[in-house]
């Protein structure tokens, strides 16, 4: 027995529940009469739905697919090698649940280099080796093909990537070392950390032909026949494949010395992935793979031993699972099919609403607003940001036109609303005014039609309150910018019943949002953590401590943004209110800041401003402003910042705002941008000891988002 088999026969039994892809060998004559080419097609029985993963049992399955193809070459039956997938699906990495299990350091470190030991004997096969990425590659999907000679490419392809350092991790079968030797240290980068660190972004089969990554591109409906004839050419000599040069002099320490700077400005030094990943692309500037291959599985091993990978498995799970079953929803059979929308309100925030529900469920949607203007200004914003995303290619003439009938507005509040199935108000954020617009919708709207609010801190049950169907409201809380982040906290009034909360789920599910079911409670989650967050911020400011002690204090984080630069997003006022409304609920906890209120006052955005294209305090803020005088350290302000957001988080689970401490994450990373690294917020307040220092217990049980005991 191998040392390969070995490692990969035990990892095979850590893993019982592996899905296993299996490695299908089939012979073809090629084209042009160049021979007999073995083609692996990698298949884990399932469609496109359940796509292909490599966990060792699946590594095995590989390896005895490549003894067959090993004999071949040595006995001349066969002119050449090539791995494809399953329809529309290469492989997509690593299964992720089977690194969840590991518990040793030892038993990490053998997955590492049971995978580097099956992968390079593609790269030694005797005959030339072709990868033929036909559809989705990920991680050690897109590893297995780079230990070939040449690679081919699906113009189709909707998605490529190197995804590890997004979730903790180094690409660590190959990706690190080989990839900077084949397309340059700079292209490299900007597809391990990069796009990585960018929310994952991923790459189209364009893009991999561009980067040099794959040596031809050719269209999904012959993909396979054409690469198959492109395979002949390059064996019988009619097609020479050319790589650029790699400069590995200042050029490659330049590209990691990037890395390291996009690094920092992501995670500032708190997670270890991407530095680990620069590290191996630094080490294999001399082109020594082998040495490449075992920081690779070091790196691998100490990472997967981490809690920082934990919690972003973690967080990946949330966003993949959980938010595609939200806990709690009513019966989906419940909901009531909706064909026609209505939004009170013409300004930016109700505009983009109408812009996302006329794109989505592709129904006719209708504005209404105090007067003329308003309405065809925000019509008017809707079809101007629909000919934008016609310019850019993104949908057709007809599409538009179409999307563009859909969206219409009126100042006749009863022709407009009375046979929508489902208005959303998104006015100012008071609640006389709100309650005041369910009432005028409650005289025009049929008995079935659901009455949704945009709030982002305010009683769902209040607004409701004073009509004679208080069952039909739901809060329905979008995040700015619409189009981009993806949580909607569905907010259950006391009286708001199953049929309305069902039929906002699957409104929701339509709008492709991540929908978490939350009580009505002030502020709901993430106004309510960042509330929190910010007022201990801005206390400690107020205090004496400046400001750029406060910002260096929480870089460790990771956050998106700074405390402050987020204040200026969201706008002193909204902040301001928001605060005020929860300091009349828990006047207690929550505080408003004077400082803040003068801001407000004097008109400004925020505490910067920018002068010879540099973001500077801008003094006449400053000005306005008085501190105190005590001053603490960054520690100080990170450890006083966390306390209070943990303290916070306990009682919301006390209160049942949520179900689980999974939902806190689930908002946090959708709502707000929390790092996937962090794995949210609760994760890495366990890890830090911070959830048992306050609250005297973990939110999470050992293992969920760290290593099992």
């Amino acid at each position: 027995m191998s040392t390969t088999t070995e490692l990969l026969t035990r990892g095979a039994e850590l893993f019982p529940g592996e899905v296993v892809t299996t490695a299908h060998v089939r012979h073809l004559d090629l084209p042009l009469q160049a021979g007999r080419l073995a083609l692996i097609t990698l298949d884990n029985g399932f469609d496109h739905t359940k796509p292909t993963t490599f966990g060792p049992g699946s590594l095995l399955k590989l390896s005895e697919a490549l003894d067959q193809v090993e004999a071949e070459a040595a006995e001349g039956t066969i002119v050449g090698a090539a791995i494809t997938g399953k329809p529309f699906i290469f492989a997509v990495g690593a299964d992720l649940k089977g690194v969840e299990l590991l518990q040793q350091h030892a038993d990490a470190l053998a997955i590492g280099k049971g995978g580097h030991e099956v992968f390079k004997r593609i790269a030694a096969l005797p005959v030339p080796t072709f990868a033929f990425y036909n559809g989705a590659a990920m991680g050690g999907g897109v590893e297995v093909g780079l230990h070939c000679d040449y690679r081919t490419v699906s113009a189709g392809v909707p998605a490529f990537s190197l995804p590890e350092v997004f979730l903790g991790l180094v690409p660590g079968w190959g990706g690190c070392s080989i990839l900077p030797n084949l397309i340059g240290p700079a292209k490299a980068v900007k597809v391990i950390i990069e796009n990585s660190m960018a929310q994952n972004k991923q790459l189209k089969g364009k893009d991999v032909f561009e980067l040099g990554i794959a040596d031809a591109i050719f269209e999904p409906a012959d993909f396979l026949e054409q690469s198959l004839l492109w395979a002949a050419k390059v064996l019988t000599g009619d097609v020479a494949v050319e790589r650029e040069a790699i400069d590995r002099g200042k050029a490659w320490d330049d590209a990691v010395a990037w890395g390291r700077l996009v690094a920092d400005a992501k995670v500032h030094g708190a997670a270890p992935a991407a530095y680990r990943a620069l590290d191996i692309i630094a080490q294999v500037k001399d082109e020594d793979l082998q040495a490449g291959f075992d920081a690779e599985d070091a790196a691998l091993a100490d990472l997967i031993m981490g809690g920082e990978l934990r919690s972003g498995i973690y967080a990946f799970n949330l966003v993949q699972r959980r938010a595609k079953r939200p806990v709690g929803a009513p019966d989906k059979s419940l909901a009531r099919p909706v064909s026609k929308v209505g939004v009170v309100g013409a300004g930016l925030m109700a505009s983009q609403l109408a812009l996302l529900f006329a794109r989505r469920l592709e129904v006719p949607v209708v504005l209404t607003d105090i007067d003329q203007e308003r309405v065809d200004k925000g019509v008017g914003y809707v079809h101007a940001e629909i000919d934008k995303l016609l310019d850019k290619g993104r949908i057709g003439k007809d599409k538009a036109n179409r999307l563009k009938g859909l969206v219409s507005g009126s100042l006749d509040k009863a022709a407009a609303f009375g046979d929508a199935d489902f208005v959303i108000e998104a006015v100012f954020e008071e609640m006389g005014v709100k309650q005041t617009v369910f009432a005028d919708l409650e005289n025009v709207v049929s008995p079935t039609c659901v009455l949704a609010t945009n709030t982002s801190s305010l009683s769902v049950t209040e607004m409701a309150s004073k009509l004679k169907h208080p069952e039909r409201v739901v809060g329905f809380h979008f995040f700015n910018p619409v189009a981009i982040l993806p949580l909607l906290e569905i907010v259950r009034g006391e009286k708001t019943d199953d049929v309305s909360l069902a039929t906002a789920f699957g409104v929701s599910k339509k709008l492709k949002k991540t929908a978490v079911l939350c009580k009505d409670a002030p502020a709901f989650v993430v106004n309510r953590i960042l509330t929190r967050f910010m007022g201990e911020i801005q206390g400690i400011i107020d205090e004496g401590t400046p400001i750029a002690t406060v910002e260096k204090g929480v870089e460790p984080l990771g956050l998106p943004m700074s405390p402050i630069v987020l204040l200026e997003l969201v706008g002193p006022a909204i902040a301001l209110h928001v605060s005020e409304t929860l300091h009349g609920a828990f006047p207690e906890r929550f505080t408003v800041s004077e400082n803040l209120g003068k801001v407000v006052k004097a008109g400004k955005r925020g505490f910067y401003t920018w002068v010879d294209g540099q973001q500077v305090l801008d003094p006449e803020v400053l000005e306005l402003l008085t501190f105190g005088d005590t001053v603490l350290t960054e520690e100080q302000v990170l450890g006083r910042a966390l306390e209070a957001v943990a303290q916070e988080i306990g009682l919301m689970l006390e209160e049942g705002v949520v179900a689980e401490a999974q939902d806190i994450d689930l908002c946090m990373i959708t709502g707000a941008g929390w790092p996937f690294h962090l794995g949210g917020i609760t994760p890495y307040l366990d890890r830090e000891g911070i959830s048992e220092r306050v609250n005297g217990k973990r939110f999470l049980a050992p293992g969920l988002a760290s290593v099992p005991a």
